[in-house]
């Protein structure tokens, strides 16, 4: 497999070609925030970027991400919009069980970084893939507009 650069760190894994990017973030690189949810692309929980645009990483073979900039929850901070959109989820308590909150600030940052001022429609549309089983939705939106305010 050639090098992937997952957080701006260039890595060899030796990992099959149509392995899952889910998987080789979590199991052969270790970086555990990025959840499997569904599997099916549906839930939102794996999301991660490539090439700054958030992709759901349980259905996208490795290979189509080597030569690409992986992100993942990890670094996002890094990012001058990733670290508004986690000082807005920590300002209001965005995080009830926090299971799928890394793939929301993921799509929450891709969001900002394209639309730095969001109207309502935006957000419920970079949004809708996401799924918060705690009901989370109107405390992410509020969220949201805090980043972009900033």
């Amino acid at each position: 497999m050639p090098a992937l650069t997952i957080n701006g760190s260039t890595t060899n894994l030796d990992v099959p070609d149509d392995m899952p990017l889910l998987w080789v973030l979590r199991d052969v690189a270790g970086l555990t925030g990025t959840k499997f949810g569904c599997g099916q692309a549906l839930c939102g929980a794996c999301t991660v970027h490539l090439d700054g645009q958030p992709i759901r990483s349980c259905v996208t073979p490795v290979s189509s991400a080597v030569g690409k900039k992986i992100v993942t929850i990890e670094a996002i901070g890094q990012d001058p919009v990733g670290a508004k959109v986690q000082d807005a989820w920590r300002q209001i308590d965005v995080v009830q069980c926090g299971y799928c909150q890394s793939g929301q600030i993921m799509s929450a940052t891709a969001l900002l970084q394209t639309t730095p001022k969001p109207s309502d429609t935006d957000i419920d549309n970079a949004m809708s893939g996401n799924i918060c089983r705690c009901g989370t939705y109107g405390r992410i939106r509020q969220a949201i507009k805090i980043a972009a305010s900033k």
